[in-house]
C-alpha cells in the first residue's frame, strides 16, 4: 500500500491497535472491503461466464481470478471520501471508518499477493503466452 494512503489519511495509531480495529464500526468496514468486495466481483464474473455474456480471460485459472478480485478491496481513496461524507458530524467515528478502510485495504492486498503468487499456472500457460506473443508480433495486438 502507498504511504502517501496512510499520510493522507491522517489516521492516528494507537498502542491499542487490535483493540481499535475490533470496534464495530472498523471492523464492519474492513469485512466489507475484504469480503464484499471479492465477493461481489468474483461472483459477477463467475456469473457472465456461466450466462455465457462473456469468457473467462485465456491462460488464467478461477483461482488467479479469484486473486485479482481480492486485489480488488485495496480501493481506499474513494473509501476514504465516502467515510468522510457519512459522519461529518464526529471525528471519532470518521477516524475510526479510516482505520477500517486501511485495515481492509492491507488485508486484501496481503492475501491477495499471496494466493497471486502460490496460485498454479494455467495447464496451457506457455502455449497462450506463445500465442499472445505472435498475435502481437502480427498485428500489435491481442484477440480475446
Amino acid at each position: 500500500m502507498p504511504l502517501f494512503g496512510f499520510a493522507n489519511a491522517g489516521v492516528t495509531i494507537q498502542a491499542d491497535l487490535l483493540a481499535q480495529l475490533a470496534a464495530p464500526l472498523p471492523a464492519a468496514i474492513a469485512l466489507g472491503l475484504f469480503l464484499g468486495k471479492q465477493f461481489g466481483i468474483f461472483g459477477a464474473i463467475w456469473l457472465s461466464v456461466r450466462l455465457g455474456l462473456a469468457s473467462p480471460p485465456r491462460g488464467a485459472t478461477w483461482l488467479q481470478i479469484y486473486g485479482l478480485a481480492l486485489l480488488c478491496g485495496i480501493g481506499f481513496t474513494m473509501s476514504l471520501f465516502i467515510g468522510a461524507l457519512a459522519f461529518p458530524g464526529s471525528a471519532e467515528l470518521v477516524e475510526e471508518a479510516k482505520a477500517g478502510i486501511l485495515a481492509g485495504s492491507t488485508l486484501s492486498a496481503l492475501v491477495g499477493y499471496l494466493l497471486l503468487r502460490l496460485a498454479p499456472l494455467h495447464p496451457d500457460h506457455d502455449s497462450e503466452e506463445r500465442a499472445q506473443e505472435d498475435e502481437i508480433a502480427a498485428d500489435g495486438d491481442v484477440r480475446a
